[in-house]
């Protein structure tokens, strides 16, 4: 079975309040991280409120390769996933790999957590303008995806399951290597040095529309710190290769950048043998 990136759940996650000031006009405005080993990025919510889309761009990275040295990242905007107990997750992105050779290797894709993700014909090259919107009215979900540099788009209305619209996010990730929900196995971060965010806008669902540093929710600045708990994926069995830190917010509140460093990671932890043993896995955001 060929592998199939996934991108999505969490165990839950370790948040610290920052101490600092709020901002003047946004009452319950005290800016929060949280640390994960999968997620980068940022995400808005508040108790009560409920996210009926959310929309993003983002500029597809170059990666740094080096043959005989896989890795994997993800880019992506969605809505639900952030909060512990959650068991959903409606998204859609694009992914910026190196294989084997030595190569990058770009692809577009979405996913409707738990459901594997699904690889998408639109063709993506480091450089392209990406535009995502992930739109959730009652259970069906509408993905759009549009290549700005090409002028080539993707929308898929489905109807899901289950959904979470408790949050909305915009994250760069290091995807996992699952041979079920529960057992999983991280995949090196590809370094893709740095990531542009720009246009973050959410909506809930009675019509308010605003950026991530809106007054009417709450957000959560995401690093991604090996060691830590992760989003979505319920079990891992190691850490990936690789940080990745949100710049503050700028634009109005709309526009921040993800970028990479690498950490020491035992050469151990990404062999064949693990080759060997996920096989017949699929990827997972």
């Amino acid at each position: 079975m060929r592998n199939i990136l996934v991108r999505g759940t969490r165990a839950g996650f370790t948040a610290a309040v920052i101490a600092g000031a709020a901002l003047c006009s946004a009452p319950a405005a005290l800016a929060k991280t949280a640390t994960s080993s999968n997620w980068a990025g940022y995400a808005v919510h508040r108790p009560g409120v409920s996210f009926r889309q959310v929309s993003g761009t983002w500029t597809e990275p170059t990666t740094s390769c080096i043959p005989g040295q896989p890795s994997y990242s993800a880019m992506w905007v969605g809505i639900g996933g952030f909060k512990p107990t959650s068991d959903a997750l409606e998204q859609i992105g694009s992914e910026v790999d190196c294989n084997p050779a030595g190569a990058t290797v770009s692809s577009a894709w979405y996913e409707l957590v738990p459901a594997p993700s699904k690889t998408i014909s639109l063709a993506v090259r480091p450089g392209d303008v990406m535009h995502a919107t992930v739109t959730v009215v009652g259970r069906h979900v509408t993905l759009v995806l549009r290549n700005q540099t090409t002028h080539k788009s993707f929308r898929k209305s489905l109807y899901a399951p289950s959904v979470d619209v408790s949050s909305a996010e915009w994250i760069v990730e290091a995807p996992s290597e699952c041979i079920s929900q529960s057992a999983c196995q991280a995949l090196p971060l590809a370094n893709f040095g740095s990531v542009a965010f720009d246009s973050a806008v959410a909506t809930t669902a009675k019509g308010s529309v605003g950026p991530i540093i809106s007054p009417k929710w709450s957000r959560t600045k995401i690093e991604l710190t090996p060691g830590s708990p992760r989003f979505i994926v319920a079990r891992q069995t190691s850490d990936t290769a690789g940080s990745a830190t949100p710049s503050p917010l700028s634009g109005a509140g709309r526009d921040f950048d993800v970028t990479y460093s690498s950490v020491a990671t035992p050469a151990a932890q990404f062999d064949s043998a693990r080759q060997s043993r996920l096989r017949a896995a699929y990827i997972e955001h």
